[in-house]
């Protein structure tokens, strides 16, 4: 690992000093905020900053089951992955995919396919610096600081080809990444950049929240205020992020209504939760065709 990072020498992510700052990347600011550090805090993590954990809490406030929300994320990224690799697939580009936790994607994928490969992409350089520690010696999982809006510079990265055959399917995550761009960032033409470089059977997984009510609204004009980012869209609008993909069932639902381990019966549970989520197909075909739902 780099001399610039101040890191513990044993590089476990048990052995952080409490105090985050003094493990920082030189050249961070670490009073600007961060998405992925934000969401480490809300899920209950350690690995962030003075900063986001006033945001973590301004989000909790404005909506109290926020921690609920994103550990809902979690759940349903576990049980997409899952599904995925029932379905054989055994590589997964993971976009924005915040700081490690608990049940990160290469922890499922191999629980099905102890060869399954890999690459977490994120543009926080932090998570970078985790990735080294917990990956350093397993040579089927890559961690690439980019910029997820430019697909190609993310696909052509030595760290990606190296790594994952884009020849055969892939399992492509973007879990609560696309309401973090704004629409001028076009995020539909994103997906459909990223879809069109997947061979026929990959699947692209999204997870976004949605603007249907207020405690969603007031949580948009938090994130905007504070974050820069956090555009919440209709439940149209991520419909059609999949267009060109034969959707899986039960379709776009709010996540605990996705393929759930057991019955939901305590709708109070995610009460006021608003992130939406689905996974699509892309079909047998010539790469790159679109594929209309009409």
């Amino acid at each position: 690992m780099s001399d610039e990072w101040r890191v513990p020498s044993s590089g476990g992510v048990d052995d952080w000093p409490e105090e985050p700052e003094a493990w920082a990347p030189t050249g961070i600011d670490v009073g600007v905020p961060s998405v992925a550090r934000v969401y480490d805090a809300i899920l209950g993590g350690k690995d962030h900053f003075a900063v986001d954990r006033v945001i973590a809490d301004k989000a909790m406030a404005a909506m109290p089951n926020a921690r609920v929300g994103a550990r809902l994320n979690r759940a349903v990224l576990e049980r997409g992955v899952r599904y995925m690799a029932e379905c054989g697939i055994d590589q997964f580009l993971d976009l924005g995919s915040g700081l490690p936790t608990v049940r990160n994607t290469h922890e499922v994928a191999r629980e099905h396919n102890p060869e399954a490969r890999v690459v977490y992409v994120d543009n926080d350089p932090i998570v970078l610096a985790h990735g080294r520690a917990l990956l350093a010696e397993n040579d089927r999982t890559r961690v690439v600081t980019a910029d997820v809006r430019d697909a190609r510079d993310v696909l052509s990265r030595p760290e990606v080809a190296e790594l994952l055959d884009l020849e055969r399917p892939v399992g492509l995550l973007l879990l609560a990444v696309l309401h973090h761009l704004a629409d001028e960032d076009d995020p539909a033409g994103l997906v459909r950049a990223y879809r069109e470089a997947l061979a026929p059977g990959s699947f692209v997984f999204i997870t976004h929240f949605s603007d249907a009510t207020p405690e969603g609204r007031e949580l948009e004009r938090l994130f905007l205020s504070t974050l820069g980012s956090g555009r919440f869209r209709s439940r149209e609008t991520i419909e059609s992020f999949f267009e060109g993909t034969e959707p899986v069932e039960p379709g776009v639902v709010f996540l605990p209504h996705w393929r759930p381990d057991t019955p939901v019966r305590d709708e109070s549970a995610y009460a006021g939760l608003t992130m939406l989520g689905g996974l699509g197909r892309v079909p047998d075909g010539r790469r790159g065709r679109a594929h209309s739902r009409s």
